[in-house]
């Protein structure tokens, strides 16, 4: 069904606060699932349905317990992912653009930090190359093995360039976690080859994957990829787990790069990035190519289509879910 983009907000917004969420980290969960839910990723309203996302009542200032000009240690006091990425995002970026170069680990935040393309792209706004990483609970396997270990451990790249910022952003599952959930939500199958059900055994059904665990994307070789994910977003920030070894919070790395630290300037690195973009789609294609499409442009076309259009197409459960759970604010009240 078709939504209009002014329904939608407000609809999301009333979804956020019933999760318990102040106004200001309403405002910033908002505007992270919006961008995911308008270029078609996954990482969208799903999220607020069912079990939620929601705010943890104890939950204590975010506050930066080890500090240097290049680098910042954050504590989340247990607050939404988002929000504590968002925090070393600014905090990246403040130190890059003071001394080219700004590195920002977070630990202790209770919940996933959504979409962290977004993250990627606003360090990219800045004119600086940003990388962020994020790991999650065990839902993901280790090649060989069928028993979830790793998070879906995604990451983003941003980089500037004379037009729009190319924004990498990818899991290192073969399938994002909330992609399961929004097939599971709309009785649709997954792939094939993307998942285990609890006895190893490769599961279309979302329901069982949701049991069992995901698969690395490209084999080994994507496995390797979570594995240093892994290293950078839980050793290095010092992420917690219990005595038996199960995590008990999510950990993130950002970081941000000023190009004029190797580029003679700005404007000339970004010349030289768009120049190779436009290389690479004039490249020749295979049969049945229409385009070669850089990271980040089929979502920032899907952007700019449902913006022009004024709305958007959503599964109607989805819809009356999204609205009950904003409506619970009043019925509670």
């Amino acid at each position: 069904m078709k939504v209009s983009i002014e329904a939608l907000r407000s609809a999301t917004w009333r979804a956020i606060a019933a999760q318990g969420f102040n106004e200001a980290d309403t405002e910033i969960i908002l505007e992270i699932i919006l961008y995911a839910q308008l270029r078609g990723n996954n990482q969208n309203v799903i999220k607020l349905l069912g079990a939620g996302m929601p705010a943890n009542p104890d939950a204590a200032a975010i506050r930066i317990v080890k500090d240097t000009k290049l680098s910042a240690l954050i504590d989340g006091g247990w607050n939404q992912g988002m929000v504590v990425v968002s925090r070393a995002t600014e905090l990246a970026i403040e130190k890059a653009k003071t001394h080219g170069f700004g590195i920002v680990g977070t630990r202790r935040s209770n919940s996933p930090t959504g979409a962290i393309g977004y993250f990627a792209r606003s360090i990219a706004d800045a004119g600086l190359i940003g990388f962020v990483c994020s790991g999650s609970m065990e839902l993901m396997a280790m090649h060989g093995s069928y028993e979830p270990f790793f998070g879906t451990n995604p990451l983003a790249i941003g980089i500037p360039t004379a037009g729009k910022p190319i924004v990498f952003d990818m899991a290192t599952a073969a399938i994002a976690w909330y992609g399961i959930h929004l097939a599971n939500a709309e009785g649709e199958l997954i792939p094939e080859g993307v998942a285990y059900d609890s006895d190893g055994r490769s599961t279309t059904d979302p329901a069982a994957a949701l049991a069992g665990a995901i698969k690395a994307f490209g084999g080994y070789k994507g496995a390797a990829l979570a594995l240093i994910v892994e290293v950078l977003t839980r050793p290095l920030v010092g992420a917690i787990r219990d005595e038996a070894g199960k995590k008990l919070d999510w950990g993130n790395l950002v970081f941000a790069i000023d190009p004029e630290l190797l580029a003679d300037d700005l404007a000339s690195f970004q010349a030289g990035v768009s120049d190779l973009l436009t290389r690479v789609k004039r490249l020749k294609r295979l049969p049945g190519v229409e385009e070669i499409l850089a990271p980040g442009e089929r979502g920032d076309r899907i952007f700019e289509r449902v913006m022009a259009a004024g709305e958007i197409e959503l599964d109607e459960q989805i819809w009356l879910d999204l609205q009950a759970v904003g409506d619970s604010v009043d019925d509670a009240d």
